[in-house]
């Protein structure tokens, strides 16, 4: 049995009832790998960045449970890149580098594989800067340096919002009100997923697994390529 770790924020978390619709992208992403032969240990939580994800030591129990032929998926941005949170932000060419670089040594040294995967866009059009490129650009320095595996996630995403318009809108948890019981007042929010987005998102990663090929394909479940070819988004 593969497993599959994750450690992320929240746009990846694996969310309860409690929070419905909001969906993470680890979370969805269960539907496209194989049924039987990869589980998925999803260690994301809200709110967190690099720093603040080793400084609370969840990458501990991670490391613990890797072994040889297992995947760590990590994926960081938007809270590294918030400057007014000295508990949780890291500069991209600085401690988000080198933090990214501590992922991806602890899985090497358990013999398992790191994919690392720029942040998720927001839907934001009319703000620049608010799609994480400088901690997007960051990671692909550190994937080219390491040589590791990488999900340019933020470009793809940026593409996906883009080409759907205002339909991509469902993608994000934003809700009329009167709807859910969380949210009773309805919500805007541009950055967390609803089930659609998570699953949108999750199959950009598939893709991009089924492209590097190798052992990243061999983790996709057996109906991908007949999902793909209807052209399902």
């Amino acid at each position: 049995m593969t497993t599959i770790f994750w450690a992320g924020d929240s746009t990846v978390r694996r969310n309860s009832i409690a929070t419905y619709p909001q969906t993470g992208i680890g979370q969805a992403f269960e539907r496209y790998v194989k049924r039987v032969d990869v589980q998925i240990e999803n260690h994301a939580e809200n709110g967190r960045s690099t720093k603040q994800f080793l400084d609370e030591g969840r990458l501990v129990p991670i490391y613990d449970r890797m072994g040889p032929g297992d995947f760590l998926f990590i994926q960081f941005g938007h809270n590294d890149e918030k400057i007014a949170d000295p508990a949780r932000y890291a500069d991209p060419d600085g401690a988000y580098s080198e933090n990214l670089e501590k992922f991806v040594n602890a899985a090497r040294n358990k013999g398992a594989i790191p994919v690392l995967i720029t942040p998720l866009a927001r839907r934001l059009y009319d703000q620049p800067g608010m799609n994480h490129a400088p901690y997007a650009e960051a990671m692909k320095r550190v994937a080219k340096r390491l040589d590791v595996a990488l999900i340019d996630l933020n470009a793809m995403s940026e593409r996906l919002v883009a080409e759907k318009g205002e339909a991509a809108k469902a993608y994000y948890m934003n809700l009329p009100a009167g709807v859910y019981p969380r949210y009773p007042d309805g919500l805007t929010d541009n950055t967390h997923l609803q089930p659609a987005g998570a699953i949108a998102f999750g199959g950009l990663i598939a893709r991009a697994l089924r492209d590097l090929g190798g052992a990243y394909a061999d983790l996709l479940c057996e109906d991908f390529d007949a999902w793909e070819q209807e052209g399902r988004a």
